[in-house]
């Protein structure tokens, strides 16, 4: 559900005064506001967004302005589907590819 239109987009106030404290270039603003919505003014800062676990840096361009800042700092790590199966096909399609290497 999404938030009301009376109310307006929700973004943290700290995470405004941080960024008119600072110049796009600088260093990256850590944060654990992973709810605020990225506004047009948050345009080419860099943020340090908290996952729970550690910071991921995040640069945030034309493209992302609506969405939400933790929608760019995943907090699950993928690894890869498959299991045992997935594993021979790999070593399989490497396997060729390692071999005209081998030859030069």
């Amino acid at each position: 559900m999404s938030r009301s239109i009376k109310k307006g987009p929700y973004v943290d106030q700290n995470l405004l005064a941080k960024i008119a404290k600072q110049k796009p270039e600088g260093p990256a603003i850590k944060t654990w506001a992973r709810a605020s919505e990225i506004s047009p003014e948050m345009v080419g800062y860099l943020f340090a967004v908290h996952n729970g676990k550690d910071f991921i840096e995040v640069r945030v361009a034309e493209e992302m302005v609506g969405h939400r800042l933790g929608e760019f700092s995943l907090t699950r790590k993928f690894t890869r589907h498959g299991g045992k199966m997935q594993k021979e096909i790999e070593q399989k399609a490497a396997a060729p590819a390692a071999a005209p290497a081998a030859k030069k």
